[in-house]
């Protein structure tokens, strides 16, 4: 069952998926109805999650349980991911590219594929302050202070061995 993101507890299960580009303002409002509508129905042994998600930046599609009314099963996970899969399809665009990096160029949030982000890096145009999006957080208690980071200290770093 759908709940407003403010409802939900901050131990909530989080996932967050990365569009390989920027959504319009229609594309936001009907993922927006779509996702409401399948968070409504969404189920993990005939048992309704609570669930709630949100579209920040008209970028990221985050999608939340509440792990204290039901826990996300290995079928319920699988419907979410039929359910994004379905988005790509039908709208023309990824949410499961690992090889694109987020991160803030001012006020604007930019992609790059990895070895363009890597090649930045170099070059200086991204730096150690520069705030990346560390989209491996897995919480909602973690949105505010660990999705949003310093490239200094994020995986992306370690990853990219520069």
């Amino acid at each position: 069952m759908y709940s407003p993101i403010q409802e939900l507890p901050a131990d909530s299960r989080l996932w967050i998926y990365q569009a390989n580009r920027k959504l319009t303002s229609e594309e936001v409002t009907e993922i927006s109805i779509r996702t409401k509508q399948f968070l409504e129905n969404w189920t993990a042994h005939e048992q309704k999650l609570k669930a709630s998600f949100e579209i920040r930046h008209n970028l990221f599609l985050l999608i939340l349980i509440d792990g204290k009314v039901a826990l996300a099963s290995g079928c319920s996970i699988d419907k979410s991911m039929h359910f994004v899969l379905n988005l790509e399809k039908d709208f023309g665009l990824s949410f499961t590219d690992r090889n694109l990096f987020a991160y803030r160029h001012g006020s604007e949030v930019e992609l790059l594929p990895r070895k363009e982000f890597e090649e930045a890096v170099v070059n200086g145009k991204i730096s150690d302050e520069t705030p990346v999006f560390n989209n491996l957080i897995q919480a909602k208690s973690e949105l505010d202070n660990e999705w949003e980071i310093p490239f200094a200290k994020s995986w992306h770093k370690a990853l990219l061995e520069v």
